[in-house]
C-alpha cells in the first residue's frame, strides 16, 4: 500500500501565492514518486484543517511559507496530533523566523552577520537609525517581503502600508554578491550565486521568470564556497533544523580579511517552485524533484 501524504499549501500569509506554487510542484512530484497524495489549501480555520487531516495521513508535507505555516504554529498542531511532517520542528521554526534572535545564535557559533537592531516604526520613520545605506525589513517574514533599502540621499523609510507589526529590523547594508546554500539533513548541497537583472533580490526577482540569473555552482573562490557551506550546516544545526533548509548570504568580494561573507538568514521551509533554489542545487548532485520530495517524506518526523 502506498504511503499517504497530505500536502499543506496556501495559508494566509504574505507568501500565500508562493506557497501554492511550492505545494503544487511538490504534490506533483510526490505523485510521480508513487505516493498517495492529498492537497489541502489551508485557510484560517483550525477545525477545517483538522477535518482535512482525518483520517490521519502517514505524513504531512508542509509546503506553507511565512507566518503561521513556517513559524512553529502549524508544527505545534501536528506535534499534538502525532503526525510526522517535513521540515523543522516547533523551536527551530520559531527561532529561524525571528531574524534578530537567529542572528544572535549564529554569532555565538562564529558566523558573521550584519549589524542591526529592532526599532519601533515611529523611530525608524523620524530618524536615520543607521548611516545609509541600510536595510529595513520585517523581523518575521520571508521571501524579501517588505524589505526596503535606504541609500545615501534617500528620504527616510515610510510605513504607511506596513502590515508587519510595530517594529522593524534595521541592518547595515552589505555590498557585494548574493549567495545561497541548501542543506539536506546535515549536508550542504552547493552554492548558488543570484544575479538580479535590476535592483536587489526582492520578491519579484525571486518569483518572476527571467528577473534573476542563477549561477550554480557559484563562480567564487573555493575557500569562499567551502566557508558558505560550513556556515550553512552550522546554522542548520544551531537552530535545530530538520530535513531541508536554505541559508542566504552576502559576499563582499571587494573586502579584505575574513569578514567577506555575512549570513542574512536561514529559511526552514525554502521555496519549491519551478524557480526555486533547493531543487536546483539538488539536481546538481543528481537528485531530481521526485527524489528530493521522497527523501523529505521518508525523513519526516514529529515531537509527539
Amino acid at each position: 500500500m502506498n504511503k499517504s501524504v497530505t500536502v499543506l499549501m496556501g495559508g494566509w500569509s504574505a507568501e500565500r501565492e508562493v506557497s501554492l506554487a511550492s505545494g503544487t510542484a511538490c504534490a506533483n512530484a510526490l505523485v510521480d514518486a508513487g505516493y498517495d497524495v492529498t492537497r489541502v489549501d489551508v485557510k484560517r480555520d483550525l477545525r477545517n484543517l483538522i477535518d482535512a487531516l482525518t483520517p490521519e495521513p502517514d505524513v504531512v508535507f508542509n509546503a506553507l511559507h511565512g507566518r503561521y505555516g513556517e513559524d512553529g504554529r502549524i508544527q505545534s498542531m501536528l506535534d499534538i496530533l502525532g503526525v510526522p511532517y517535513t521540515h523543522s520542528g516547533v523551536l527551530a521554526s520559531a527561532l529561524a523566523m525571528d531574524k534578530q534572535t537567529a542572528k544572535e545564535l549564529f554569532r555565538a557559533r562564529g558566523i558573521p552577520c550584519p549589524e542591526g537592531k529592532l526599532i519601533s516604526l515611529s523611530k525608524v520613520a523620524d530618524t536615520m537609525p543607521l548611516e545609509p545605506p541600510y536595510v529595513v525589513k520585517p523581523n518575521s517574514e520571508g521571501s524579501s517581503v517588505g524589505v526596503k533599502i535606504v541609500q545615501p540621499g534617500d528620504n527616510r523609510a515610510t510605513f504607511d502600508d506596513w502590515p508587519y507589526g510595530d517594529e522593524a529590523l534595521v541592518e547595515e547594508y552589505i555590498a557585494g554578491r548574493e549567495l545561497t546554500v541548501a542543506v539536506i539533513g546535515d549536508r550542504a548541497l552547493g552554492v548558488t550565486e543570484l544575479r538580479p537583472h535590476a535592483g536587489f533580490y526582492d520578491y519579484e526577482a525571486k518569483y518572476t521568470d527571467g528577473r534573476t540569473t542563477h549561477l550554480c555552482p557559484a563562480p567564487v573562490p573555493d575557500g569562499v564556497a567551502e566557508k558558505a557551506m560550513d556556515y550553512a550546516v552550522t546554522a542548520h544545526q544551531a537552530l535545530g533544523c530538520r530535513g531541508v533548509s536554505r541559508a542566504d548570504f552576502r559576499y563582499d568580494d571587494k573586502a579584505e580579511g575574513p569578514d567577506q561573507l555575512y549570513m542574512l538568514e536561514v529559511n526552514t521551509q525554502p521555496g519549491m517552485t519551478p524557480l526555486s533554489l533547493v531543487p536546483e542545487q539538488a539536481a546538481l548532485v543528481g537528485m531530481d524533484m521526485s527524489a528530493l520530495v521522497a527523501w523529505m517524506v521518508e525523513n519526516a518526523s514529529c515531537d509527539a
